[in-house]
């Protein structure tokens, strides 16, 4: 039996490595599902306008292709693009993102979500507001706020058309009052919570100059 065995060994090698070959190309070509979250990347954005929607950062997507090529997919290398060029203020729904994914050839999208992207633009625009200073505690007893001078009198905010039209005043953080003896200086926060616009400046520096009451002011309480 041995001998049998032996018999055009090198032929029977052969064939053994052949169908290892065909073996390991049959299995590589085995198709493959596989799950990726691809970023969503916008690009030429006009310089007048901002993006006013909330847009997912990533999208989900299942992709069919070849074993030896999805297991040696580099997932950093895939990305999802959608060009805002020559867009107008308004909203743009864009579909069919998976013909916008940059697939290597022999794969292809099974399915994504989201499917689709709302994208909101409006108009970016500037305003100056008066800044409100407020104050916390009181000062001790005889002293009062003779007058308050501020660094600017006007603060900017730059942001969406509709948020900033809305505004009204900007405040500061409290300045605090208690213990104060003298006049002092202190570059107070800005309190700001805008969600499609920004202060241009966060703070604003605010001199508080202090004074004893007047003898009639202290008669009188």
């Amino acid at each position: 039996m041995i001998q049998s065995l032996l018999n055009n060994w090198h032929l029977k090698l052969l064939s053994l490595l052949f169908a290892t070959v065909l073996w390991l190309f049959i299995v590589g070509e085995q198709k493959l599902e596989r799950g990726f979250s691809v970023p969503l990347e916008l690009k030429n954005l006009p310089e007048s306008l901002m993006v006013t929607s909330e847009v997912p950062s990533h999208i989900d997507v299942r992709i069919i292709g070849p074993r030896t090529l999805l297991v040696n997919q580099d997932p950093a290398q895939l990305s999802i693009s959608i060009d805002l060029k020559g867009l107008k203020e308004g909203v743009s729904t864009f579909r069919r993102l998976e013909d916008r994914i940059n697939l290597p050839g022999g794969m292809r999208v099974s399915r994504l979500f989201p499917s689709y992207v709302d994208i909101k633009l409006e108009e970016m625009v500037e305003r100056e507001l008066q800044p409100k200073v407020v104050f916390e505690g009181t000062l001790p007893e005889g002293l009062e706020v003779e007058r308050v001078v501020l660094g600017e009198e006007l603060v900017k905010v730059s942001g969406a058309r509709s948020e900033v039209t809305r505004l009204k005043e900007v405040r500061t953080e409290p300045i605090l009052l208690t213990d104060k003896h003298e006049t002092f200086s202190v570059q107070a926060p800005l309190v700001y919570s805008g969600k499609f616009s920004r202060l241009v400046n966060g703070s604003l520096e605010v001199l508080v100059v202090i004074r004893a009451k007047l003898a009639t002011e202290r008669l009188e309480n």
